[in-house]
């Protein structure tokens, strides 16, 4: 327990100080395969801790968990990116491609006069996946469409899409993986080396699905750093200034988020969901295991149950809000009020005359396995929409800032409910009251998520984004006394070569496109 509790203080700390690296220059990607590989050669080393070297064991946990949240963080930066460069964001219509629509350039001409030359132009914006094209092979692209009134709603649907898709994935990943342990360990008798060799093939797996990001995710480079104008590009000043710039930007950006009424919305509800996803589920353990006397084993299944649930409700619930027509915030709220069914099913054990029927309100240990279910579906579709609706939210070019900052708070969160649930079972003597306390706990972020409005939300932080620019651009100029501070940045830390634009440049043109 120290080990995970200092992890994840060197979690957060990380996570912030990378942030600035991830959001400016071409670093995102590079940060994210170095934590991945770290991470996951670090829980191979596993294998290696034998008791005259116990204390690896802590080692290890450390940096594997410190790794898994940095890298966790990084990958949830490019969501954003990947629904603001597919095509159908691009072109203002879900189902538009413009190899599909030839007639486009008839429909919609491009902005600029007739008899000006046409300037060719290589399309590198439409997916965070490289092309194996040749430059001459590369087809003729015409300008995109004009943002629609719908955009917010494609983009929307985009997001909650791929996220579904990625959380759905990892689920399936991890249900195979446990069955594969619980075959090691039943071969190996419960042996610690076949937990060790557990512990080693989980690393061997991520290490391996690491490769593809390697090989064909592009890295989206973003605005370069404010230069300090003293021509010391890459140096001392490179990573020491990256460190001190995220924190100083993430006081700012929390001072700036305060403004923002969706995001703080969002937020508020993200601690209070966060926070009862953990307590629920400690809790329940906690049940399981005193009060109605289940074996390690029943409590296993309990785990595959909510796992192979969870991949049923992430490939489940877009499906479900499609036929409901539910917007995101509402496919939310309903998960939430599912998810409430669980302590109010144990607050039935109160009732006299469920306690003579001996059945229902968690009195019998069968019982948990429907109520893991109901965990694991209501659990895939919260953690693919919350992801996705607060993707829609953050500021253009602050994508890994906010993502540590939502990872700060689900980490976070997570002390406060066991340790109210703790205090309950010490005052009481019993686990069954600390189900009013889940009761509440779990319906608090409802009416904050009710009032989130995307629309709005996207307004609020595209505004932000351009005070953010402020900023740098007044650092910039502060810092090189009024000159350029293009003079002074390095081709790295622009983070572009001549194939790439970054995101962020692409909404400034976006922007003056549309104020022509």
């Amino acid at each position: 327990m120290y080990s995970f509790s200092l992890s994840v203080l060197f979690q957060a700390i990380l996570v912030v100080s990378i942030s600035c690296a991830a959001d400016h220059g071409n670093y995102r990607k590079r940060l994210l395969l170095l934590f991945a590989f770290a991470g996951s050669i670090t829980t191979m080393l596993f294998l290696t801790v034998v008791p005259k070297v116990y204390l690896l064991g802590a080692l290890w946990a450390i940096i594997s968990n410190t790794c898994f949240g940095a890298s966790f963080v990084l990958l949830n930066s490019f969501l954003p990116l990947l629904v603001r460069h597919h095509p159908k964001t691009q072109y203002g219509t879900p189902d538009f491609s413009p190899e599909l629509h030839p007639s486009f350039v008839d429909e919609y001409p491009p902005e600029h006069s007739l008899s000006e030359p046409e300037v060719e132009v290589f399309d590198e914006r439409s997916a965070l996946l490289s092309h194996n094209r040749a430059p001459s092979e590369a087809p003729d692209v015409t300008e995109p469409l004009p943002p629609s009134t719908d955009s917010t709603s494609i983009e929307l649907q985009l997001s909650t899409q791929i996220s579904s898709t990625g959380i759905g994935i990892g689920y399936s990943a991890g249900l195979f993986l446990q069955c594969v342990s619980i075959i090691i360990i039943w071969l190996l008798k419960g042996t610690t080396f076949s937990l060790r060799l557990v512990l080693f093939f989980i690393g061997l797996w991520w290490f391996l699905f690491t490769i593809p990001a390697a090989l064909w995710l592009r890295p989206r480079p973003g605005p370069p750093l404010p230069s300090t104008g003293n021509g010391n590009s890459k140096g001392s000043r490179s990573w020491w200034a990256y460190t001190i710039y995220a924190w100083s930007s993430l006081f700012r950006t929390v001072k700036l988020a305060r403004r923002l009424k969706d995001i703080t919305l969002f937020l508020a509800a993200w601690f209070l969901l966060s926070d009862a996803i953990a307590t629920v589920s400690g809790t329940a353990v906690l049940y399981a295991k005193t009060q109605l006397r289940m074996a390690p084993e029943a409590l296993g299944l309990i785990n595959v149950i909510a796992t192979t649930a969870g991949v049923l409700g992430a490939f489940s619930w877009a499906a479900i809000s499609r036929a409901l027509k539910l917007k995101p915030h509402q496919t939310i709220l309903a998960c939430i009020c599912i998810f409430e069914l669980i302590p109010l099913y144990g607050l039935l054990g109160f009732l006299p005359i469920v306690k003579r029927w001996n059945v229902i309100g968690l009195q019998q240990p069968w019982e948990m396995y429907p109520l893991g279910f109901i965990y694991g579906f209501v659990l895939g579709g919260l953690s693919s929409y919350c992801r996705s609706l607060f993707g829609e939210l953050i500021p253009p070019g602050s994508e890994a800032a906010f993502y540590a900052l939502y990872a700060i708070i689900d980490k976070g969160s997570s002390v406060f409910g066991p340790a109210i649930v703790g205090a309950i079972v010490d005052g009481t003597g019993e686990i069954r009251p600390a189900f009013w306390f889940l009761a509440v706990l779990v319906g608090l972020p409802a009416p904050l998520i009710y009032f989130v409005n995307v629309e709005r939300g996207k307004e609020e932080g595209a505004r932000l984004a351009e005070i953010i620019e402020g900023f740098r651009i007044k650092d910039a100029e502060i810092a090189c006394g009024g000159h350029s501070s293009s003079e002074s940045i390095s081709e790295d830390e622009r983070g572009r070569d001549n194939r790439e634009i970054s995101p962020y440049d692409e909404e400034r043109e976006g922007r003056r496109r549309n104020d022509i």
